[in-house]
């Protein structure tokens, strides 16, 4: 592992806390996917993003849940979806991810770091 960070890039990530508001199917998508649009809060507002993360979690599990995401990526197209930001989560050998997340609930546009 490369220690090749300096603390001033790492302060330019921006990750933030946010809840899930919305969770839909995104047939479109190279790999299984969900379209979420999420809740960051006054400051941040609502952003969009997709996630291949429909080997653990149903739509279900995910509405109304907390995450963990970047919210200063440049913006990125997806077919005719545009991605706002990256979920965060822990990516296992089979390729499920499990997702980064307060332990109790918080809010919306605190910042981790």
């Amino acid at each position: 592992m490369e220690n090749n960070l300096t603390w001033q890039e790492f302060q330019k990530i921006q990750m933030c806390v946010g809840t899930i508001l919305r969770v839909q199917d995104f047939p479109e998508a190279r790999k299984p996917a969900y379209q979420l649009t999420i809740d960051f809060g006054p400051t941040i507002g609502i952003l969009k993003t997709s996630a291949q993360i429909t080997k653990r979690y149903s739509k279900e599990d995910l509405e109304k849940r907390q995450i963990v995401a970047v919210v200063n990526f440049p913006k990125k197209q997806i077919g005719k979806f545009r991605s706002e930001c990256l979920v965060l989560g822990a990516v296992g050998s089979q390729g499920d991810v499990v997702l980064l997340a307060p332990d109790v609930k918080i809010e919306n546009g605190l910042r981790i770091g």
